[in-house]
């Protein structure tokens, strides 16, 4: 359970980013005066398109360098995972600059980089590894001391029943669905549809239509936001808890096996 929950995790942005894309545009295109079909296909192949682009061509050329300097002993190991934090910057920038997805620039860029870098993958990634963390810390202060503060005042019964029904209905039901056929017990489905992804993610996707400006930005904020703050209480308060009492389980089933 704890693997498919970090290869959910892993997988959920670079499926997802593309989805919410394609929506925009479409959401984008009906907002234009006289808007086509294609300005919709246009806008989600820019976006996409050059994105992968960029995130391709930056990363082969990082690792070639890469290989080229640890040949001539010009980097020590030491050092050699400050590249790979570079390049994950250097391909949101780039990618948006050049009107594509920074998100899609940085997810290809890593599905290459772990083929490319396989031999010493653990090397170049560790560095990477606990930068992303320090962000992501980073990020839930400024969530909690900004964020959350604007959201008290401006709480809506709709909005904190959507984030109640999204942490529960919403996201418990197709994954429960999503896991008929597997050897599980309907107790692990349901452990894996309460502890899913729901924070950094979320709020990226709504800096994404954030930044889209459409109609209902407030709205989707408020949501989004809620969301975010109840699930940081409710599987933060209920994570020891159940994690003890699916362990205690299974050391029963093993014991008596």
């Amino acid at each position: 359970m704890r693997e498919g929950l970090n290869l959910e995790s892993g997988l959920n942005d670079g499926i997802c980013v593309p989805i919410v894309v394609i929506l925009l545009g479409l959401a984008i295109g009906t907002q234009i005066e006289s808007g086509t079909v294609g300005h919709v296909v246009w806008v989600v192949v820019e976006e996409i398109g050059i994105g992968a682009l960029v995130g391709l061509a930056l990363t082969w050329l990082t690792v070639r360098m890469v290989r080229f300097a640890e040949g001539q002993g010009w980097i020590s190991k030491n050092w050699v995972e400050i590249p790979i934090v570079a390049l994950a910057a250097a391909c949101f920038a780039a990618a948006q600059a050049a009107g594509g997805s920074g998100f899609i620039a940085c997810y290809v860029g890593g599905l290459l980089l772990s083929g490319l870098g396989a031999h010493h993958k653990e090397e170049l990634l560790r560095g990477a590894e606990h930068m992303g963390e320090a962000l992501a810390l980073l990020t839930w202060v400024v969530f909690g001391g900004i964020v959350v503060a604007r959201m008290i005042d401006r709480v809506t019964w709709p909005a904190l029943l959507y984030a109640v029904l999204s942490l529960t209905v919403i996201r418990m039901v197709p994954v429960f669905l999503c896991l008929i056929g597997t050897r599980m017990t309907a107790t692990d489905k349901l452990f894996i549809g309460w502890f899913g992804p729901r924070g950094l993610a979320t709020i990226v996707f709504a800096i994404l239509v954030l930044d889209a400006k459409l109609p209902g930005n407030d709205t989707i904020m408020l949501a989004a936001g809620w969301t975010v703050l109840l699930s940081v209480i409710a599987h933060g308060v209920t994570a020891n808890p159940l994690v003890k009492a699916i362990a205690t389980r299974s050391e029963e089933a093993a014991t008596s096996s």
